[in-house]
């Protein structure tokens, strides 16, 4: 009778930091032209946008009701009760997504925290 050996392999992932020495020219120009960012031409508007502050009940209750808490463009297409497809929800294709949410989320908070409201109905 034989006895069957296993082998065990073992594969260590992990990141490593080469300092820029360490690199070859080659190297160091492939990592130098992934370092370099293009011009966003959207930063002013995003910057605009993080910069309001949430401090009127009015406001926070205008900025709820018009930016939705669900993507309104995710949809099932259905025929005879059957799911033909699936839309799958636009909203992160738009490149303010971000701000706007978190303008939103500013703005419930304002409404929860300082004014002490129910945000039920926003959620």
């Amino acid at each position: 009778m034989k006895s069957q050996q296993t082998n065990r392999r073992i594969a260590l992932e992990g990141w490593v930091w080469l300092s820029p020495a360490a690199h070859s020219t080659d190297a160091a120009s492939v990592t130098d032209s992934h370092n370099r960012k293009s011009f966003d031409w959207l930063l002013p508007l995003r910057k605009q946008i993080d910069r309001v502050q949430v401090r009127d009940a009015g406001l926070a209750h205008r900025l709820c009701k018009v930016i939705p808490a669900q993507c309104p463009f995710e949809r099932d297409v259905k025929v005879f009760g059957k799911t033909l497809f699936h839309i799958p929800p636009m909203c992160k294709l738009n490149p303010l997504y971000d701000e706007v949410v978190a303008l939103r989320f500013r703005a419930l908070c304002y409404l929860a925290d300082e004014c002490g409201e129910d945000i039920s109905c926003y959620c």
